[in-house]
């Protein structure tokens, strides 16, 4: 019996996340470093993991994500300014450089400097592909791969 992705199957792959403009996003050929996605986990966009329901292993599958269903649309209220008194023990940062922040909730949040002016400092806190269409190439390398493993170790 040959295998398909379902809506709790752990899928290990290989993708390639391009850009509008064809720039490559991430890999995990790259560094030849398989991804692991469990379906109805909720770590999934539902597009996304309805885009592997029914593959095999084997299967490549080339496809689109809108924003929404992707890294979300870009919110202008993860848009924050900041003063350059507020970078007064790190420095001022660059444009580009990405910088923990600690959240209200005490967690740390990775935000984007956006732009550096005379008196403030503007970082981003969306993804960094929030906002974008995205594109996949999946390969799906093998289907439920501890079950897999398990059962080589049960018979070998």
């Amino acid at each position: 019996m040959t295998e398909q992705v379902g809506s709790d199957s752990a899928v290990l792959v290989h993708f390639d996340l391009k850009l509008d403009d064809g720039a490559l996003a991430e890999s995990t050929r790259r560094e030849n470093k398989p991804a692991l996605f469990r379906l109805g986990d909720g770590s999934l966009s539902v597009p996304l993991e309805q885009a592997l329901l029914g593959l095999r292993v084997g299967d490549k599958k080339a496809f689109s994500l809108a924003p929404e269903a992707a890294f979300g649309p870009s919110n202008p209220d993860l848009v924050q300014f900041f003063s350059r008194r507020d970078f007064s023990e790190t420095g001022v940062p660059e444009v580009g450089t990405i910088m923990l922040f600690t959240a209200i909730s005490g967690g740390e949040m990775p935000g984007l400097i956006r732009e550096v002016a005379d008196e403030s400092i503007t970082v981003d806190f969306n993804h960094p592909l929030a906002g974008q269409p995205v594109y996949f190439d999946i390969e799906v390398l093998a289907i439920n791969p501890q079950q897999e493993n398990k059962n080589a170790h049960l018979t070998g």
